[in-house]
């Protein structure tokens, strides 16, 4: 276990499942207490039940696009624990009808909703805290998108994810002088539930050589034990089979 961890105060929200549950058992593991939240209650249940068999969890039922659940949501974990130590954003989502000739203005404010204005809701409702306690790591997932715009990924995601690198970096600029740090973490393509809602869904071999959501866990970790004097303002992991160096992802067979 790791001491420098044992003890801290961690959010995750999109916990319960993929990169965000990934991240969640692997600080857990470290003795981290971990507060999932997501919008799904049965998924939570099921991540809680993973959780509590390796540490210290609990879990919240919250839509990030409610900003007044989630000013709530942050002031209930600091009621009861005192303190946020560490806040990873991964609560995200796409539309299937994601292209400009098919996306809709609804689809667009989903995205939108989920991706970049919830994790400003929650990077708002955490700072305060963190500014009193002078200190806090923030993880908002961004991802390869956020670098490299593709027709696969859609122009809202595209959009929202990028901005993820300027709300990151604006956090950096504003927030350092209290010992707050921030880091995008950009991953490529990450064998996790999201995928399914590609027009065209890849198969199971594909995803075998994709980035697993445990090396994302690991990620998480790494950046979690970084000593509160160092940033990293931004970490790319992609698949070492890159089907985006390699042609064909960027327009889907098929709507």
């Amino acid at each position: 276990m790791n001491t420098l961890l044992n003890g801290q105060i961690a959010w995750i929200t999109g916990g319960g499942s993929g990169i965000g549950l990934a991240g969640a058992i692997e600080l857990v593991k470290a003795g981290v207490h971990v507060v999932i939240s997501g919008r799904n209650a049965a998924t939570n249940a099921s991540a809680l039940a993973t959780l509590q068999g390796l540490g210290s969890a609990e879990a919240l039922l919250l839509d990030v696009a409610d900003k007044h659940a989630v000013k709530a949501a942050a002031q209930q974990i600091l009621d009861k624990h005192g303190r946020i130590d560490i806040l990873v954003t991964s609560a995200g989502t796409n539309a299937t009808q994601r292209n400009f000739d098919v996306v809709t203005p609804e689809a667009w404010d989903d995205v939108v909703a989920i991706n970049l204005s919830g994790l400003f809701y929650c990077v708002h409702a955490v700072l305060p805290a963190m500014r009193q306690q002078q200190g806090g790591l923030i993880i908002n997932v961004s991802s390869w998108a956020g670098l490299y715009a593709s027709k696969l990924t859609g122009p809202a995601y595209n959009a929202t994810k990028r901005a993820v690198l300027a709300l990151s970096e604006s956090i950096n600029m504003e927030e350092c002088a209290h010992g707050i740090r921030a880091t995008s973490l950009l991953p490529g393509e990450v064998a996790t539930p999201i995928l399914d809602k590609r027009p065209v869904p890849p198969s199971a071999e594909q995803r075998d050589r994709m980035v697993q959501a445990e090396d994302m866990g690991q990620a998480i970790l790494f950046l979690a034990q970084m000593p509160a004097r160092t940033c990293i303002n931004e970490l790319i992991i992609s698949p070492t089979f890159n089907r985006f160096y390699m042609g064909g992802l960027e327009t889907p067979a098929k709507r």
